[in-house]
């Protein structure tokens, strides 16, 4: 038996990098077409935001809650837990941030999620939502492969944090953690594996820690 100190991060893994992929490959052709739904959500989420509609908190909350809710049951119950024991811990997570967004649905106060959103916040939240899908395929990954916001956890925990970078403190400190652990662990794993988009989960992660009080602006508050 070789001494611990000769193996590399990459040998500690219980899957290959083809079969990681492979995953979200069967994953999205087992959900099509609801791609076409969670990018509309997306959409939806970001024109609420930038509306001035009084219950926005109320709809954008029950949007990601569903969101965080559906990838733990389809996907890190349903496919991730077959190739590494620890998913059910991950689906656990991704159910209490759920339940989190969902009891900011049901306060419904005004100015939980930040105030009304100017282009700055549209563009940040649609880099979010965008940048995981086109990082696959810069990587040289097919598009049967890409990974898509509410369906797939990384752009999913990305999206949310594009969301909370713009969020008063109170509801930051209450929904920023989980996001942020996601993308530790994930940028960690695909860093093992060698992905050249390793990078991509952590410095969202970064950016949603330091970049409120540049988004922000007057919005806070409306």
């Amino acid at each position: 038996m070789s001494a611990w100190w000769t193996y590399a991060p990459g040998d500690l893994l219980l899957f290959s990098e083809r079969t990681y992929y492979r995953m979200f490959e069967l994953h999205n052709a087992a959900l099509w077409p609801a791609q076409v739904v969670a990018l509309a959500l997306a959409l939806a989420v970001a024109l609420l935001m930038a509306s001035g509609w009084g219950h926005r908190v109320r709809a954008v909350g029950a949007v990601i809650a569903a969101c965080w809710l559906f990838v733990a049951w389809t996907f890190l119950l349903g496919r991730y837990a077959a190739i590494n024991w620890v998913a059910p811990w991950f689906a656990a997570l991704f159910i209490v941030e759920a339940a989190l967004f969902a009891a900011v649905a049901v306060a419904g106060r005004p100015g939980a999620l930040g105030g009304r959103w100017g282009p700055a916040q549209v563009v940040v939240f649609a880099a979010a939502v965008l940048a995981q899908p086109a990082a696959g395929l810069l990587a040289g990954r097919p598009w049967r492969q890409a990974e898509i916001f509410g369906l797939a956890p990384d752009p999913t925990a990305i999206a949310t944090l594009g969301l909370l970078a713009v969020a008063p403190r109170g509801s930051r400190w209450l929904l920023l953690p989980l996001p942020v652990l996601w993308c530790a662990v994930s940028g960690a794993t695909l860093w093992t594996m060698g992905a050249p988009d390793a990078w991509l989960a952590p410095t969202a992660a970064a950016f949603a820690m330091v970049a409120p009080p540049l988004l922000r602006g007057r919005t806070a508050g409306v």
